[in-house]
């Protein structure tokens, strides 16, 4: 009842409800974000108090990566069979209880269990597949902007809320300090039961930018093909190049960025006698950045060749990887390092939704989407872990962030083999996926 009020009253004044869905839904990314990139906050001070070496927290925080991209592809299928507000409904739920739940913790299995399986199933029902699929659904005009302000909302919310948690669990502890996620998350939930719809035709308007109201077929598909259709869709588009350039390309863009950076750079910063406070101020500094390099790459992507933006963006996210062990860690050196790499530090996303569109074009576009950032957490997932392990074997971070900076480079050449297509959708190599 509320969103029907608040969208005839809008549309009074000229404002179309889609803009209210793209709020709601860049509050619920930047909710998920900051459960997703908590942890990199918490590995010290869990170190501390429970004994666990690096390797071992952060294999429970490589099996939250992984399944956050895995069941990406079966939460697009999710929203075209339930709806877009049941499944984040779900996915809020499902993390607030595995949040909630870790506050008694005491043993590395429960860490395993409640912050790698519960809080990776519930984060990845959402993930930028949501943004994905609000874009495409709500917007036929500004959809590259779109996109890009919403994964703009889900890598910022990994960055700026890590001051903030860093000097609250600096002074009261780690459980108050997810105490307060918690609480934000119940305040996001609040606000998706309230205003979230599944399609603009539920408010009784055509997508913004569109003509006409597009009615909303019905999804009465059996579970057994609710959860084959991902892998149907996954095995026609794996038979084209694009696919697995795309796929490799994001699986290097997950070890660069949230696998590595996330999770391990305030545990870097403490070998060089940074404070976690101080540490997290820096990685505010790459989110601020990120917001307004991702926002400009949607931006871009809309009037510029997709493959050439992602040859700069993985070219300079890692040239300035390579970098920063010769920063000497001093405020003047990660500060460049912030910049550099925070103005791309997802802004891959939306010239590669755009690829994925004009080479998989049709109503299946978000479930490939899906499968390509699987690749992309499982690349989070492995530096992840990866990063620990350097650390525990070597007594280092840097061979770890050595390499994801080549990673990068090779990245940028790779995307450079896709076909050009001249900014046209080809909606025919998934007709066939389509009428499955």
């Amino acid at each position: 009842m509320l969103a029907h009020f608040l969208s005839s009253r809008l549309d009074q004044r000229n404002i179309h409800y889609g803009w209210v869905m793209a709020a709601v839904t860049f509050l619920t990314m930047l909710g998920t974000a900051g459960a997703v990139g908590a942890p990199g906050v918490f590995i010290v001070p869990l170190e501390k108090q429970f004994g666990w070496d690096a390797a071992e927290i952060s294999s429970a925080l490589a099996i939250r990566f992984a399944l956050f991209g895995m069941i990406g592809p079966f939460a697009a299928a999710f929203m075209n069979r339930f709806g877009v507000r049941q499944v984040v409904m779900a996915s809020l739920l499902i993390v607030l209880s595995g949040l909630l739940l870790s506050l008694a913790m005491t043993q590395l299995w429960q860490l395993v269990v409640l912050w790698g399986v519960v809080v990776g199933l519930g984060t990845g029902l959402t993930a930028i597949v949501l943004g994905a699929t609000v874009a495409t659904r709500w917007f036929h005009a500004r959809r590259g902007l779109v996109i890009g302000l919403l994964t703009a909302s889900s890598a910022t919310g990994q960055l700026v809320f890590l001051p903030i948690l860093a000097r609250v669990t600096d002074q009261y502890g780690w459980q108050t300090a997810l105490g307060l996620i918690c609480c934000f998350l119940g305040f996001v939930a609040c606000v998706v039961w309230l205003l979230m719809h599944n399609h603009p035709a539920d408010v009784n308007l055509p997508p913004y930018g569109a003509d006409d109201i597009t009615p909303v077929a019905p999804q009465n598909s059996g579970l057994g093909q609710l959860f084959l259709s991902p892998l149907v869709v996954l095995r026609d588009a794996a038979k084209h190049k694009a696919f697995w350039v795309l796929f490799v390309s994001f699986f290097i863009c997950g070890a660069s960025t949230n696998g590595l950076i996330q999770t391990h750079f305030i545990a870097l910063c403490g070998d060089y006698s940074i404070a976690a406070v101080a540490a997290a101020s820096m990685l505010a500094m790459m989110g601020i950045f990120d917001f307004v390099g991702t926002i400009g790459s949607g931006w871009l992507s809309d009037r510029f060749d997709s493959r050439k933006l992602l040859f700069a963006y993985y070219g300079l996210r890692g040239l300035s990887l390579v970098y920063l062990p010769f920063s000497d860690f001093t405020l003047y050196g990660l500060s460049i390092f912030a910049i550099f790499y925070g103005l791309d530090w997802i802004a891959t996303v939306p010239p590669t939704v755009k690829l994925v569109a004009q080479n998989f074009g049709g109503a299946k576009t978000n479930i490939v989407f899906g499968w390509i950032f699987a690749g992309h957490q499982l690349g989070a997932a492995t530096a992840a872990f990866g990063g620990g392990l350097s650390r525990t074997t070597y007594n280092s971070y840097l061979p770890a962030f050595f390499t994801a900076g080549i990673l990068c480079i090779a990245a940028a050449l790779l995307v450079l083999m896709l076909r050009h297509t001249n900014g046209q959708t080809q909606p025919q190599k998934l007709a066939m996926v389509g009428n499955r």
